[in-house]
């Protein structure tokens, strides 16, 4: 399948797919066609069995430069209410089951930094800069900003990137949680194929319901999300991967998952 926005491939052999945001002229500012264009991709990764993880880039310059202002800035309040902006077309990828890895390089700011916020991890390269500048345009984060990052960071640091438009360095970005870890730019897609690849090879189950117990730490109480991660826990001694992991490693062997 093509795109006019997009570039995807995806690696059967290891079972992960990667989708690269192309609007280099614009810094891969968020369009309404990439939007759209990155809703269609994630379906259509979600629903092919040969995926097991997904990665979501950009270009080294720029993950993203946010929102494509010129796109937007006629928008009224009636207009963008009616048509649910941001929310009918933006939240696609924190909707993903299976693990989506953001791989990012150079700019990842405004709705750039939001679209990575709404991956389950953040890799990366050493010249990544991270930050909210949407009050520097008379507006403010409408695309989880204010909450993802105050969940990640804490109130204080979000509240000056929010407040300020600073923007952040991958050390700093680190440093605070925001990112798992830093590589160098040249070797950014190497280190998200070699995670996408370990991911990939886990029993697809034990993955998808770790993922959905971790996020589900923002959205309970601690006792409630302890029973809910009990109980998927549990469901996973119906699968056949759970015997054939637990007894390849009492047989100190390598285990062989058919995700099942």
């Amino acid at each position: 399948m093509s795109y006019k926005t997009l570039i995807t491939e995806i690696d059967t052999e290891d079972g992960f797919a990667v989708i690269q945001m192309n609007r280099p002229e614009s810094l891969n500012a968020l369009c309404e066609e990439m939007m759209s264009e990155l809703s269609a991709a994630f379906d259509r990764f979600e629903a092919d069995d040969a995926v097991h993880c997904i990665i979501l880039t950009g270009s080294k310059k720029a993950f993203s430069g946010g929102a494509d202002v010129k796109e937007i800035q006629a928008k009224t309040f009636p207009q963008s209410y009616y048509e649910d902006f941001i929310t009918r077309n933006w939240e696609r990828a924190a909707r993903t089951r299976k693990p989506l890895i953001a791989a990012v390089g150079g700019y990842a700011i405004g709705g750039g930094c939001e679209l990575a916020m709404m991956c389950d991890m953040i890799l990366a390269a050493d010249n990544a800069r991270f930050g909210q500048p949407e009050i520097r345009l008379g507006v403010m984060p409408g695309a989880g900003g204010t909450q993802r990052m105050a969940r990640a960071i804490g109130k204080s640091k979000a509240m000056e990137l929010c407040l300020t438009g600073r923007m952040m360095e991958a050390v700093e970005a680190e440093r605070c949680g925001l990112i798992s870890r830093i590589v160098p730019a040249d070797d950014l897609m190497d280190e998200a194929r070699d995670l996408a690849r370990t991911i990939a090879l886990m029993p697809r189950a034990a993955a998808m319901m770790t993922k959905e117990a971790i996020n589900a730490a923002f959205e309970t109480p601690l006792a409630q999300g302890i029973q809910f991660e009990r109980r998927l826990f549990h469901s996973l001694f119906a699968t056949d991967d759970q015997k054939e992991g637990m007894k390849a490693y009492v047989e100190k062997r390598t285990a062989h998952f058919r995700d099942r």
